[in-house]
């Protein structure tokens, strides 16, 4: 593995998109003290106060190119019981620009902190019905695990308003092992993580412990390593072909953007553009994974309620892995520190936290011409940008990538261990069996993505494409004929759309004040994987509070207060906020500026080769150029080298 901290490879193009004044560059560790002064200076970071969200405000619309303000947005929560906070304030002019106070009963709860995770064992390791739940099943308080979960929304009244995490116990046999392994079913406890008490330890009877161990490392499991592999070495002697400037500004072949972090959303990507002839062409002013939810589909008292959203409760960002210790990335490697604010105000360098390099991609186009005798082969390569998270027992992966021809495609990785429980027995229609006795409960992992188009900087239309079979008749006499549809999406309630597989949907995002050389509208395509959306009944408590995953597609106008297709605030939410209410207006979204959201996923039936620790499974969506080029952009993409690695 190489590690590379500052390229200059290739010279920076002079024509390229206008400067952004440091409106996008990543935030620094004086900005967050800067931040956290500021608030003192007002009084609203007491010794009690903590930061559960400290984030940087999108410039708005038509200011990227002028002096820089940088507006930050924090949630402030007070341990001695006053309201949450949402607090706007600017590092560059030293103000305060708004303060807003939550009544979470109605706006739901900050997210989750992580100081908190080890509130909930600690609280039940003294709790005598959790002591004597344990005694009943001859448990050692001291070997048992307790997983901190989001509570969600469900009917208990009392639980408005307060902090509450919900509890499932695991056992760990020693220190190195994987308490997964041993889940003790028919128990769970409710606790206020605020007020330090225990709503409720439910009892609903001792089931059997798994025994098997799931310690995926030890060589009882594992076997003798193989010794087969042979090196694989990915070398780039000259360095990358991408440059990196300004900390965070990356061009690379004909692309450039500007490399966010958010300690929400994770990456985000900012003017995303590609040259074309001696111009930098706008593509997308923001692309982001919005949000993430996991639903559970076991109906078993014991979780019936489990469900996480791991963007908008527990922040993917914070929980961002160190790439230095592994070869998370191979090749010729550029990594980024992101910064981010801890409970406590003060900054916490995420150290590698982002990965870039590029990697070959096998073929780009490949012809060999019977009649001209031509055989032209050109290889495609990708620029990879990527982050990995722990959000508990799962890993995720987040992989941005651009190619040669102007496709960009996202693919999340899923990896990581999978929740457990007790087998209930054979033909147990919610969960698998991975070990003797141990089951999984089957749940899906869904994502939404958040996409601001801006072909060429102008407005957007988007239209929905459907193959369609076209019957024999007069005017197909041999019925070989089919064709395609497009229905333009003029209004936000029109564009909550359903993939359709059978059909090949897609969308279609254009500029219609923008033509390519033929005359129509210059545009892009999002190809979507097709993989079920929400699986839970629409009246269920997920339906509500993860609404924007009842659909593939959501089309709403933009408005800068409009963030997160849940909202702003999904711990204990009770549902309807984000992208429900703003369609409630029902504006007009036809050639105006936009926000695509797209919801794709896994739906996962956990298989025994997941078990004890799950290979990779990956999901994601594309977006193809629609006619946004006059013709192929990769014509000057050169033959490969014939220094061996390619013989005519």
């Amino acid at each position: 593995m190489t590690e590379t901290r500052q390229h200059a490879t290739a010279p920076r193009r002079p024509d390229t998109a206008p400067a952004t004044g440091g409106q996008y560059r990543l935030i620094s560790a004086e900005e967050i003290a800067r931040a956290r002064e500021i608030l003192a200076d007002a009084g609203h970071l007491p010794d009690t106060a903590r930061v559960a969200y400290l984030g940087l405000i999108d410039p708005a619309r038509g200011t990227a190119a002028t002096t820089p303000d940088r507006r930050f947005r924090v949630f402030l929560l007070d341990t001695a019981g006053a309201r949450p906070k949402d607090v706007r304030l600017s590092t560059t002019r030293g103000t305060i620009d708004d303060v807003v106070e939550l009544d979470t009963a109605v706006t739901g709860e900050l997210p989750v902190l992580e100081e908190e995770f080890e509130v909930v064992e600690q609280i039940l390791a003294t709790h005598p019905d959790w002591l004597a739940a344990l005694a009943k099943r001859d448990l050692d308080v001291a070997q048992v695990r307790v997983a901190p979960l989001s509570a969600g929304v469900f009917e208990y009244p009392e639980e408005k308003g307060r902090r509450i995490l919900r509890g499932l116990a695991f056992v760990q046999e020693h220190e190195q092992d994987s308490a997964w392994a041993h889940p003790v079913d028919g128990l769970v406890a409710y606790v206020d993580v605020a007020a330090k008490t225990v709503d409720a330890v439910l009892d609903f009877g001792a089931v059997p412990i798994p025994a098997e161990h799931g310690n995926y490392t030890d060589p009882e499991l594992t076997g003798p390593v193989r010794t087969t592999q042979k090196p694989i070495e990915i070398t780039q002697p000259e360095g990358p072909s991408f440059t990196v400037t300004d900390g965070n500004h990356v061009e690379w072949e004909k692309w450039s953007l500007d490399i966010g972090f958010d300690v929400r959303e994770g990456i985000v990507l900012h003017n995303i553009g590609f040259q074309d002839g001696d111009r930098v062409r706008s593509i997308l002013r923001r692309a982001s994974i919005a949000e993430m939810v996991v639903p559970y589909g076991d109906p078993a008292p014991t979780r019936s309620w489990q469900n996480y959203f791991d963007t908008g409760e527990y922040l993917v960002g914070q929980f961002a892995n160190s790439l230095e210790l592994g070869c998370d990335c191979l090749g010729e490697i550029h990594y980024l520190s992101p910064v981010v604010a801890g409970a406590d105000g003060q900054p916490r360098e995420i150290r590698n936290g982002i990965c870039l390099h590029e990697e070959d991609a096998s073929i780009l186009a490949k012809h060999t011409d019977l009649w001209s005798g031509i055989a032209y082969t050109r290889r495609n390569r990708r620029l990879v940008i990527s982050f990995f998270t722990t959000v508990g027992n799962y890993d995720y992966g987040f992989y941005w990538y651009l190619y040669l021809d102007g496709t960009i495609e996202f693919e999340a990785k899923a990896t990581g261990v999978v929740f457990t429980s007790a087998y209930p027995g054979e033909g147990y229609p919610y969960a698998s069996e991975l070990a003797p006795g141990l089951g999984a409960p089957f749940h899906q992992h869904l994502f939404g993505a958040r996409l601001d188009f801006a072909l060429d900087d102008g407005p957007s239309q988007v239209l929905e494409e459907d193959a369609v079979r076209v019957p024999t008749g007069p005017d197909n006499l041999r019925g070989n004929a089919f064709t395609r549809k497009r229905t333009v999406l003029a209004r936000e309630s029109e564009a909550g759309r359903d993939a359709a597989p059978g059909v090949g949907r897609s969308w279609v995002i254009t500029n219609p004040q923008s033509r390519n050389r033929l005359g129509e509208p210059v545009g892009y395509k999002l190809h979507a994987e097709g993989n079920p959306t929400l699986l839970a009944d629409d009246g269920s408590s997920i339906s509500k509070r993860a609404a924007f995953t009842t659909k593939a597609l959501w089309v709403t106008r933009y408005d800068e207060d409009e963030h997160y297709p849940t909202g702003d605030f999904v711990n204990q939410h009770a549902g309807g906020g984000g992208i429900p209410t703003w369609i409630e207006a029902d504006r007009d979204i036809d050639t105006q500026d936009v926000v695509v959201w797209h919801t794709f996923g896994l739906t996962h039936f956990p298989r025994v080769e997941d078990w004890p620790i799950m290979p990779v499974d990956t999901v994601g969506f594309t977006l193809r150029p629609e006619g946004f080029f006059d013709r192929s952009p990769v014509l000057d993409v050169p033959a490969p080298s014939s220094d061996g690695h390619c013989h005519r």
